[in-house]
């Protein structure tokens, strides 16, 4: 099954997948800028999981396990930053936005 991944890497970044289990796969979103404090390694973030096999896409714990899996438009739910929930804005948050 192809899948079609929802959102375009943010400028001065790119996404990397990595192969996790048999029919899941791990994005990555990777920092394109070079940082002193690593030693100019690669800066490094999951964004989620993806089911290979039954489409379905799924919100980080941590780095090796994958969490609830997101219900609704996974666009809508999620930024190209990260698939972890969106907090919810006050109404004065939501005016700054």
């Amino acid at each position: 099954m192809r899948i079609k991944f929802p959102h375009i890497a943010p400028e001065g970044y790119h996404y990397e997948t990595e192969k996790f289990e048999t029919n899941v796969i791990r994005v990555v979103l990777c920092c394109d800028r070079i940082f002193c404090y690593n030693e100019g390694k690669s800066v490094r973030t999951v964004w989620g999981f993806v089911d290979t096999k039954s489409g379905q896409f799924f919100r980080p714990i941590n780095y090796k396990k994958p969490g609830k899996v997101i219900s609704g438009d996974v666009k809508d739910e999620t930024t190209a930053y990260t698939s972890m929930k969106k907090p919810k804005l006050s109404i004065i948050e939501q005016c700054m936005v």
